[in-house]
């Protein structure tokens, strides 16, 4: 039996290279986005009777972004630079996958209260000619999914 294109569409999972990132209101590209975890720190109470377990405080929130380093400068580094002993511009993102016109999105996923822990200047290699790849790391205080 033959697949249709609306049964790929709705049965298929969703392909991971279709996503767009708005970056405190600014609509960004980047190759890979990683992080975008949802969990809980197990608590273990033990009484006479044996041990139960149950869910604690959420966990952190840790989101990487990546993306090739552009010759106008890096507004990462413009961010971090502005850190300071709890003076920080958080910053929420929504990072969606999207349908394959990349202007519908399927699945969304909102960070709260970002802001940058780690920023990385690409790797530097004289026998290779791949692109300059900037990776900043943040901490956020939660992450929201969302189904469309």
């Amino acid at each position: 039996m033959a697949t249709t294109a609306d049964e790929i569409k709705t049965d298929y999972p969703l392909p991971v290279y279709r996503f767009v990132v708005d970056f405190g209101g600014e609509q960004i590209a980047f190759s890979e986005v990683s992080g975008l975890d949802i969990g809980y720190d197990p608590i273990t109470y033990s009484d006479g009777l044996g041990k139960k377990h149950m869910p604690g405080k959420p966990t952190d929130v840790d989101v990487t972004l990546k993306r090739g380093m552009l010759r106008q400068g890096s507004q990462f580094f413009d961010w971090i630079n502005t850190t300071s002993l709890n003076l920080i511009d958080k910053k929420d993102l929504t990072i969606s996958l999207t349908d394959q016109t990349a202007s519908t999105p399927i699945v969304t996923w909102k960070v709260f209260n970002a802001f940058p822990t780690q920023l990385t200047a690409p790797t530097l290699d004289g026998a290779s000619n791949d692109v300059a790849i900037e990776e900043l790391q943040m901490r956020a205080d939660s992450v929201l999914m969302e189904f469309a």
